[in-house]
């Protein structure tokens, strides 16, 4: 039976940051469901005539999946479209679970997390050779709680490259845990507000003056936080051996 169902990682923010396959998708829909809160409508641009179109933030998970449901006993091929990529705090699982009890094909299609945006707008490279060699990728605990062996302050030990989702609003707890787990108040920090899109916001600081910077700028969502010395590595002369010339693999044995 072909697959009626596509879950696409709707990219970022900027409409062109959609990969190929999601676009073809969304051009041959006939429902499309789409994170009205975070995901750009300019994505459903392409869609044909006639195609029905949900905006989901208001949706509860039985709303959505009734849609789903309804369309697939329809015949209908739908495109659900998540923010950036669907595997990161997507809440994807919940809707796939359902369809798998009503055994109903789908498949995902990965997306441009906001996280490689941000990195984009940074302009930096996430993993710096003898600097930092793994990214975190975390949040704080809100009204959502995290595990307690993946709070921040227990993730500080490692002085890897930290990437905060969903916690704008709660940036001065951010910060407070960050310092209780060892980083010193002159970290380097950076916000990237709405990352790709035409209003975004880069901000360069230090955990001493996150929180103040975050709040004059009124960003309270849609801002990834990232913190880490992978922020200030430019012209420290660090260098990956992949390019080196005396460095051989199976490429270069000369």
């Amino acid at each position: 039976m072909a697959t009626q169902v596509y879950f696409i990682g709707a990219g970022p923010g900027d409409p062109e940051l959609m990969t190929i396959k999601g676009k073809r998708i969304i051009e041959r829909a006939d429902v499309i469901i789409y994170a009205d809160s975070l995901v750009n409508p300019a994505v459903c641009s392409c869609a044909k005539e006639g195609t029905e179109i949900y905006q989901s933030a208001s949706l509860s998970l039985d709303q959505i999946t009734e849609i789903i449901t309804n369309a697939v006993g329809q015949g209908k091929l739908v495109a659900r479209l998540q923010s950036g990529d669907p595997s990161i705090y997507g809440a994807i699982q919940e809707q796939m679970a359902i369809l798998d009890e009503k055994e109903i094909e789908y498949e995902v299609i990965p997306g441009v997390s906001s996280l490689f945006a941000a990195a984009a707008a940074l302009k930096t490279e996430l993993t710096i050779p003898e600097l930092s060699q793994t990214v975190i990728i975390t949040r704080m605990e809100g009204r959502t709680p995290v595990p307690d062996l993946e709070r921040l302050k227990g993730l500080v030990a490692h002085r890897a490259t930290v990437a905060i989702f969903l916690s704008a609003s709660l940036v001065e707890n951010v910060v407070a845990e960050l310092l209780k787990g060892g980083y010193t108040p002159e970290t380097p920090a950076a916000v990237v507000y709405r990352a790709s899109w035409e209003d975004e916001i880069v901000v360069r600081t230090t955990l001493k003056r996150l929180a103040e910077q975050v709040k004059a700028l009124g960003i309270k969502k849609q801002a990834l936080i990232l913190v880490g010395d992978f922020l200030n590595s430019k012209g420290k002369g660090m260098r990956s051996r992949l390019y080196n010339k005396g460095f051989k693999h199976e490429f270069r044995t000369s």
